[in-house]
């Protein structure tokens, strides 16, 4: 089995990195039900049959913006933040690898030319969606 990497600030999950080595059978939801952004990773034998659906108009009330990236080539070193913009650590994204971001803030420095597709709830709401902040320098950077 491959590997999912929690950041936390002691017990607040600021995101999930899904590695690009991870499996498992059959269907498993990575996230938890409560999340407003749902992960999961599926792997099915060819032949598999999955049911034709719709999805049924369910209200959500989405209050906080938690986003997921597909890394498709390169390296991105994603800056962990907490809630208050105190830095925490930075980890290296590389091909194949998926995050979700789940709370607090995050800045990111392309480390080799990379790819990604980003995936948020929306619409998107401008300049209200997020607050810039001053991050680190490359002197402050911590890997863990």
């Amino acid at each position: 089995m491959g590997q999912v990497e929690e950041v936390r600030k002691k017990s607040k999950l600021l995101a999930m990195i899904i590695r690009n080595d991870y499996t498992s059978d059959g269907v498993d939801f990575i996230t938890a039900n409560e999340y407003s952004q749902q992960v999961a990773y599926m792997h099915h034998p060819t032949g598999k049959k999955i049911d034709a659906h719709v999805h049924n108009m369910v209200h959500r009330n989405v209050v906080l913006t938690q986003e997921v990236l597909f890394i498709k080539r390169g390296i991105l070193r994603v800056d962990f933040y907490d809630e208050y913009e105190d830095y925490l650590e930075s980890r290296d994204l590389h091909a194949g690898d998926i995050i979700l971001l789940v709370s607090g803030g995050h800045g990111f420095q392309v480390l080799e030319e990379v790819e990604m597709i980003e995936v948020k709830q929306g619409p998107y709401a401008g300049d209200n969606d997020k607050k810039r902040f001053e991050g680190i320098n490359e002197k402050q950077i911590v890997y863990r």
